[in-house]
């Protein structure tokens, strides 16, 4: 099954962000048959990120919620709340390249 996961960062929390990026991102390269998508949210180009988007492929949601307890973002207190909403991909067998 596809997964939305809406991260929320907290407001104060941008050092944390910096200081566990390359541990994030070592996560996120070994969890890339889970996690097929990911990136950083942001009002605009310029600014600080706000949050994330996941795109999470996973048996259940209790799958996914797993996967993010052990994300070294959610690890150093991050991520203010999350949201984890099923996806149903209009067009299921069209691949698409981002």
């Amino acid at each position: 099954m596809l997964f939305i996961v809406r991260f929320h960062d907290r407001e104060e929390a941008l050092p944390l962000r910096h200081e566990h990026m390359q541990a994030h991102l070592d996560w996120l390269a070994l969890h890339a048959e889970q996690v097929r998508i990911a990136g950083s949210l942001r009002e605009d180009p310029v600014l600080p990120p706000l949050g994330a988007l996941w795109i999470v492929e996973a048996p259940s949601r209790e799958a996914v919620q797993a996967l993010i307890a052990t994300d070294p973002f959610t690890l150093a207190g991050l991520r203010a709340r999350w949201e984890i909403l099923h996806w149903s991909k209009a067009f299921p067998g069209q691949q698409v390249t981002i």
